[in-house]
């Protein structure tokens, strides 16, 4: 199943940019042939978006918890910043 929808979609996005081609949409018709690219690509190396990003938020949450413990702040404070700012 999974291959026959990869196929249809990869057929669907050659028709639109057929489509576009014969309407003289260019740039529609270079987004619908990037969107195939990356269809091809996330299908064959397993790499999406999706997988990118949250590698990326995992990377800055653990360099987030790096900092906090090289500079000695064990997190949010709520009664020391109420004590070292003044009430306005």
């Amino acid at each position: 199943m999974d291959e026959a929808l990869y196929i249809t979609s990869l057929i669907v996005v050659a028709i639109m940019a057929f489509v576009f081609y014969r309407g003289n949409s260019f740039k529609l018709m270079f987004i619908v042939l990037a969107l195939g690219v990356y269809m091809v690509y996330s299908h064959k190396s397993g790499n999406t978006a999706s997988k990118f990003k949250d590698e990326v938020i995992e990377s800055i949450d653990k360099s987030a918890r790096d900092f906090s413990k090289s500079h000695g702040s064990k997190g949010y404070d709520e009664e020391k910043i109420k004590k070292e700012t003044p009430n306005r």
